[in-house]
């Protein structure tokens, strides 16, 4: 635990790997990870029942499907923190081709499952969204691009990354999904900004996507729903947003107590998008005030980390990923409030999803990796030096 408080120190170079592993990794995010993890396992046990009764399943059917999806999350976080930046590097290019080429083909193989929507492949057994795998590898693979070109006669990675990003989008919008065509805009922006853009470039992104928003408004009878039911006044209290907002209102500070909250058997999506009503119902704002606690410091202690790089790709990658990590979290939580439009975005690592559960250990792994300690102190010393 002393690193967790005074920061890893440099490892010999004969030390074995799992112990230069342990003294050079981030054990607070890693501790949040798993924080974060038990307490949608604890939830999944209250929100799940009731789903798992009306589609004929024994009780903890999900929860049960969630510990195995999760330890495989787990288990894929904590390989690929073991890894080098180059190693993690290779495999989110070759991830990324994977997720892009299934992304293209979801409007031939894919299916909507009932929700409007064509994002999945059905497996059988379980079902894959692209989107989620390719939310990583794509920053990943960004931030290559854009550290790349501002080597001495480098490819033209910043054009490269922002047509691959509108490309992308393009292809969300069309499932529809607005949602992760807005996350993959907003992980491009912050990569970009950090490496140096210039402001009317991003005001231009920001413009482009209010465009985007108003013709997804004017021509999506799904998207404008949603806004209209948003901004409407009057909440109609059999909607799923009407459910969540009266569970948090009966929540209050404490909660009405463990097993004791209703807003499960009426909310379809309880156990996956609204999993935080369930916990504002049962256990209160101390539960939440404690779940958005361990958002805000994995993000902070992650940034601060990256803070001491000099690798130009690890800052710029470990930025997007954290920042998107986050903004993913405070979209869950806004909508569940009523705070933002109603958008189907798990909560990391809390919500119900093999896909969303197995995408966040591939993440927070290479956040992990590249966050690693290494011989190396802060980046004004170049400057110093210089």
């Amino acid at each position: 635990m002393t690193e967790m408080v005074h920061g890893a120190a440099p490892s010999s170079s004969g030390e074995a790997i799992l112990s230069r592993w342990w003294r050079t990794t981030d054990l607070w995010t890693m501790t949040c990870i798993l924080l974060l993890f038990s307490i949608g396992l604890l939830l999944g046990f209250a929100a799940s029942p009731p789903l798992a009764e009306k589609n004929g399943f024994a009780p903890f059917h999900y929860v049960e499907r969630q510990i195995i999806f999760g330890s495989l999350s787990m288990l894929t976080m904590i390989a690929l923190s073991m890894m080098s930046v180059d190693l993690v590097r290779r495999l989110a290019v070759i991830g990324f081709v994977f997720s892009f080429i299934g992304l293209m083909l979801l409007p031939i193989f894919g299916t909507d499952f009932g929700k409007g929507a064509t994002r999945w492949y059905t497996l059988g057994f379980a079902s894959l969204q692209p989107s989620e795998f390719l939310k990583p590898c794509f920053l990943v693979v960004t931030a290559w691009m854009i550290s790349a070109s501002k080597e001495i006669n480098g490819p033209p990675g910043k054009l490269i990354s922002f047509v691959l990003t509108i490309v992308i989008s393009a292809f969300l919008v069309f499932q529809p999904d607005f949602g992760q065509a807005c996350l993959i805009l907003f992980g491009w922006s912050v990569v970009y900004f950090v490496a140096g853009a210039h402001i009317l470039l991003l005001i231009g992104v920001a413009a482009a996507t209010i465009g985007l928003g108003s013709f997804a408004y004017n021509y999506s009878e799904h998207f404008a729903r949603r806004i209209d039911g948003f901004l409407s006044p009057d909440l109609d209290p059999k909607t799923q947003l009407g459910y969540a907002t009266n569970a948090i209102q009966e929540g209050g500070f404490f909660g009405v107590g463990v097993g004791e909250g209703q807003v499960k058997w009426s909310l379809p999506d309880a156990h996956t998008d609204f999993i935080i009503a369930v916990a504002a119902e049962e256990y209160g704002f101390v539960l939440v005030g404690l779940i958005l606690a361990i958002y805000g410091t994995i993000v902070c202690i992650s940034l601060v980390r990256l803070l001491r790089e000099r690798d130009i790709f690890v800052r710029l990658a470990g930025t997007g990923l954290v920042c998107m990590f986050g903004i993913q979290a405070v979209i869950n939580i806004g909508v569940a409030a009523r705070l933002l439009p109603a958008k189907g975005m798990t909560l990391p690592f809390v919500s119900y999803g093999g896909s969303s559960l197995i995408a966040g250990g591939i993440a927070i792994g290479i956040l992990l990796a590249l966050t690693r300690s290494r011989p190396q102190k802060n980046v004004a010393d170049i400057f110093i030096k210089g």
